[in-house]
């Protein structure tokens, strides 16, 4: 299997350039992207269990990688939610996959976005992970718009080794995220 173009792209160019502009003294010390999580709550699965086989298809699809229903917790009455109950779905992906989606997700569902200007930079936790909302699953091209019967959206979180939001925004700016103007 070929290596993904990013890797290429992380190894080759940002780790010099991150280490330069950061001034560490070993390529070690680079922040790199561990995993990226997507998450995709289905509120709707309460009253209708097939909506969450339709969500673990639906991310597995754009993952590349088996997804997994997510179960509540605790009883919320007024939500007519039982403890146990599947009511969303995730998957945690790392390595080469890790990678692919990424360059999917930056240059071919993010620029499929109507009116997108960017992703909001004011995402990042304040220990170097970035988080992001999609409002809908449509604008990934894997996903048919005809079979849809619902439209979801969902969280990406991209979880890097760096220490500071500086350092996490840099290197996502690296890889070419689209990030909106800072004002």
């Amino acid at each position: 299997m070929a290596t993904p173009r990013l890797k290429e792209k992380y190894v080759q160019e940002i780790v010099p350039g991150l280490k330069e502009k950061f001034q560490y003294k070993s390529i070690m010390q680079v922040p790199k992207i561990e995993k990226i999580c997507i998450n995709k709550g289905i509120g709707a699965a309460v009253a209708d269990k097939k909506m969450i086989d339709v969500g673990v298809e639906e991310i597995t699809t754009i993952s590349g990688q088996k997804a997994v229903a997510t179960r509540s917790k605790k009883d919320i009455s007024n939500f007519k939610l039982r403890s146990g109950q599947a009511i969303g779905v995730r998957v945690t992906l790392r390595g080469n996959r890790m990678y692919e989606f990424m360059d999917r997700l930056m240059n071919v569902a993010l620029p499929r976005v109507r009116d997108f200007k960017g992703v909001n930079d004011k995402g990042f936790d304040g220990r170097g992970n970035y988080t992001m909302g999609v409002k809908e699953q449509i604008i990934f091209p894997e996903i048919s718009i005809d079979k849809v019967s619902k439209i979801n959206g969902m969280d990406i979180t991209f979880v890097t080794s760096a220490q500071t939001d500086e350092e996490s925004y840099e290197l996502l700016k690296a890889f070419g995220m689209p990030f909106a103007n800072k004002n």
